[in-house]
């Protein structure tokens, strides 16, 4: 392990900030956040969509600036999936209209939504935090075993 891997160089920060910006611009035109030419939505964004997805790319643009390359992105990944469907139009998500019908997700999904997103900000947040404690064993013992090699090879 390099011994300044863990630090903020500005390399990692300006690629923490175009991830960080590039999630807020392609998600939010995806879930038609605001008016755009590509997707319309069919339910109302609320002020609070905005607020979710400015803190969800601000989380993911940090995790990327400060994530080792040797662990996974799983919770963070997660955590994305789950606040990009709390933002987005039910209604207007294809594959979420295919598996459960307009209906279901209009009278069950709806309500839940927003809360869907909050979920998803906190894993992100979780492995923004987790990330930064450094202490992601399963992360360590992975990448010392793939290092070193065993008895017998």
């Amino acid at each position: 392990m390099e011994p300044d891997q863990h630090l903020l160089t500005p390399r990692r920060v300006l690629k923490g900030v175009i991830v960080a910006t590039g999630t807020f611009a392609a998600l939010g035109t995806v879930a038609a956040i605001w008016e755009n030419p590509f997707f319309i939505r069919m339910t109302p964004a609320g002020n609070a969509e905005i607020w979710i997805l400015g803190l969800l790319a601000i989380l993911i643009g940090v995790f990327v600036a400060i994530r080792r390359p040797a662990c996974s992105g799983k919770t963070a990944g997660v955590g994305g999936v789950l606040g990009f469907l709390g933002i987005a139009c039910p209604v207007c998500n294809k594959i979420l209209l295919v598996i459960f019908g307009g209906d279901l997700l209009l009278t069950y999904f709806e309500p839940i939504r927003i809360y869907v997103a909050v979920i998803g900000v906190a894993i992100a947040g979780w492995a923004v935090v987790r990330e930064i404690r450094g202490k992601d064993v399963v992360c360590r013992e992975l990448q010392d075993t793939s290092l070193t090699p065993t008895a017998g090879s």
